[in-house]
């Protein structure tokens, strides 16, 4: 039976909110949980979105984090389809937007990230995408068909993860695909220029165009469609469809309405909370895409917008909820699929942080890990159809021990053996 005495409200329907319901409940929580999303589906992961669903290898409902009935199972209120436009801290209660009033004894935030918007001509025609939320994946995934039925263009405004992984669902149905970055290599502010050419090569092997050092300054469309772009080099390509894929930002206008405390910009933004995940309002909570946190491993501010927050900062922000000691030290960690590559990236290693990068095993057949250092110290490494090591290597960053290099590059010697 619920104990209506307490209430714990959820504003947010992604993985990072649904695992936090569940952890409640498995944690013995016997009062009120509500789980609050302003869109229609059932909470649900977002990889899928740009690998697998989109790219037509799994069905739409592989994608929900739990099955519709396991909710009502676990006496988890739901409100769908409704946005919170109020949070009231000194009430304790949100406000959804057809009036509604809802009380909290805790309350936690996973609102997620919002993808930037293109601001340039043309923006408003119908072939103009973005892929968050699965709406956009839908669209997206009949469009890549059909793009590939009729020898179509798609042009991707970024060579991020979500712009390379759409590039290969997109070749996968036979879109031709153009690729518009800005810096000289992918994923450059991720994995760094020593790396990116890697990704470069790959998407190059599958027949995807990349046009480096220019970003997009018009759509030019005739009767409401999409008919090429234009960059800031004087360059125009032909294009059918359009995907901006230039980052997200933290949906913290909220939080930052309601006087939360909030990240710098320079830090990432987002709701700023301790390595509790506590904001600083000790009766609310933030976990996912939005919350900046104070990490105690790494020893700086950190917002992380993958998968493996999501799946482990909902229930870390929902044991703290209960008055459990929490100190979200997770290592950063993501993954990908693109084409006949899989990788497993773990640690936090942007540019200009490290001053050496080590290979260890065949760059060139695509089999290897690469290590991120500073002074001798692992940052971060990515394992490039290599697997089973993630564990390693997620034990050699927090070791925080300087290591040789020439035997990391070794790949006679064990791992294990250097931590």
């Amino acid at each position: 039976m619920v104990d209506a005495h307490r209430t714990f409200v959820i504003v947010g329907g992604g993985l990072a909110g649904a695992k936090a319901a569940e952890t409640l409940r498995s944690a013995g929580f016997s009062g009120r949980v509500i789980l609050i999303g302003d869109e229609r589906d059932h909470p649900y992961e977002r990889p899928p979105l740009s690998k697998a669903y989109l790219a037509g290898k799994e069905e739409r409902d592989s994608v929900f984090v739990h099955e519709t009935a396991w909710y009502a199972g676990a006496d988890i209120e739901l409100h769908l389809g409704q946005p919170v436009t109020v949070l009231n801290r000194d009430a304790r209660s949100v406000e959804l937007g057809d009036g509604t009033v809802i009380h909290y004894d805790k309350l936690l935030l996973a609102t997620g990230a919002e993808p930037h918007r293109l601001d340039i001509p043309g923006t408003g025609l119908a072939g103009v995408h973005h892929l968050r939320r699965l709406a956009h994946s839908d669209r997206l995934r009949n469009v890549l068909a059909a793009l590939g039925r009729d020898n179509g263009h798609l042009v991707i405004a970024g060579a991020g993860w979500i712009g390379l992984e759409v590039a290969a669902a997109a070749r996968g149905y036979g879109a031709e695909v153009t690729v518009v970055e800005p810096e000289a290599t992918p994923l450059h502010r991720v994995i760094g220029p020593e790396l990116g050419q890697l990704f470069t090569d790959l998407h190059s092997d599958h027949g995807v165009r990349f046009h480096f050092g220019g970003r997009l300054t018009e759509i030019v469309g005739q009767d409401g469609m999409v008919l090429a772009v234009r960059t800031d080099d004087g360059e125009e390509h032909p294009a059918h469809d359009v995907l901006a894929a230039i980052g997200a930002a933290p949906r913290s206008a909220l939080a930052e309405a309601a006087g939360l405390d909030i990240a710098p910009r320079a830090q990432g933004g987002g709701i700023a909370v301790d390595a509790s995940l506590r904001t600083s309002d000790p009766h609310i909570y933030a976990a996912g895409d939005v919350a900046n946190v104070a990490h105690p491993l790494l020893g700086t501010r950190l917002r992380v917008e993958h998968w493996a927050n999501a799946l482990n900062g909902g229930p870390a922000a929902a044991r703290a909820m209960l008055g459990q000691d929490v100190s979200y030290d997770r290592v950063p960690y993501f993954f990908s699929d693109q084409y006949d590559l899989g990788l497993e990236y773990s640690g936090w290693a942007p540019p200009g942080s490290y001053d050496q990068v080590v290979i260890r095993g065949d760059a060139g057949k695509r089999e290897f890990i690469a290590f991120w250092l500073k002074d001798g110290r692992v940052l971060a490494g990515m394992n490039v159809n290599v697997w089973d090591v993630t564990d390693t290597v997620q034990e050699l960053i927090k070791a925080g021990q300087p290591v040789d290099p020439d035997a990391l590059a070794d790949p006679s010697v064990p791992l294990e053996s250097l931590i």
